[in-house]
């Protein structure tokens, strides 16, 4: 019997459109539902505006991206804690179980100091949501590596409740994704599947394209029974139109259901 792995569409894998794209794009194709990321489009921002988006398409918020990103250190809040805090409200409010937060920069010192501590309180006051650290890359400049994350870009160094496995992520790292997601264990809870190359570039192309074992990791947890989520978190900037953006992300869609059944047939 095959194990029922719910496949979101990222948001963020239909810009330069917006939010509500994602939203009509995910209906269209069949998509379990979204990945709300919280961008610098103001819909995005906006809990009662993307509950509105859900009920007119018929697409379930799955999980809530936090602004965490450079380009998003200002959305809602310049406090770090406050993003987070309002990310998992927004999570609670439209019913998504899973919210996904990035390591703390290394120049956010006293956020940093206090993760794990801020993590266990909101956890505690808002049980249903699941708050998975995901995993990061260090910055090439030039022959240095910077790592620009504290305590470090892996986080299953430190140690966290829940993790999001991020494969375009392993690739610009260079770390072994399948040893990633054995060391995170039961802790794994969320996927941002995707695709890389080779470390330094964070690519995020559609699975089946670059060099990660999607497929293996995929019917791997699909085999085991594994019952997170799974998120297409593809870059498709250079699709050129919505016909190719939406033939990428139906590719990405079948790739993803393909590899959750391949080694879980009855």
């Amino acid at each position: 019997m095959t194990q029922s792995v719910p496949v979101l569409l990222s948001t963020t894998s239909v810009y330069p459109e917006p939010t509500a794209v994602g939203f009509e794009l995910a209906a269209e194709l069949g998509y379990d539902g979204v990945e709300l990321m919280v961008f610098t489009d103001r819909i995005s921002q906006d809990p009662q505006a993307v509950a509105g988006l859900a009920r007119h398409y018929g697409v379930k918020v799955g999980a809530v991206h936090a602004p965490c990103l450079l380009v998003t250190q200002r959305v809602w809040s310049a406090d770090p804690w406050t993003r987070l805090r309002r990310s998992v409200q927004a999570a609670e409010y439209l019913g998504a179980p899973v919210v996904v937060i990035h390591p703390p920069f290394s120049w956010q010192r006293d956020y940093a100091s206090k993760f794990s501590e801020v993590l266990a309180s909101l956890s505690a006051r808002y049980p249903r949501i699941t708050i998975a650290v995901e995993n990061m890359f260090p910055l090439k400049l030039g022959r240095r590596r910077l790592v620009p994350y504290r305590p470090h870009w892996d986080p299953t160094r430190h140690g966290y409740d829940a993790y999001t496995l991020d494969l375009s992520h392993c690739a610009a790292s260079g770390a072994d994704a399948i040893a990633m997601a054995s060391r995170m264990g039961s802790a794994l809870r969320h996927i941002h599947l995707c695709d890389g190359t080779a470390p330094g570039s964070d690519q995020h192309l559609v699975p089946g394209r670059g060099s990660q074992p999607c497929e293996e990791l995929l019917s791997g947890l699909g085999a085991a029974g594994w019952n997170g989520s799974v998120t297409v978190e593809v870059s498709t900037r250079k699709s050129g139109n919505r016909t190719r953006r939406a033939a990428d992300l139906a590719e990405s869609l079948k790739f993803a259901r393909d590899a959750l059944s391949l080694r879980n047939i009855a």
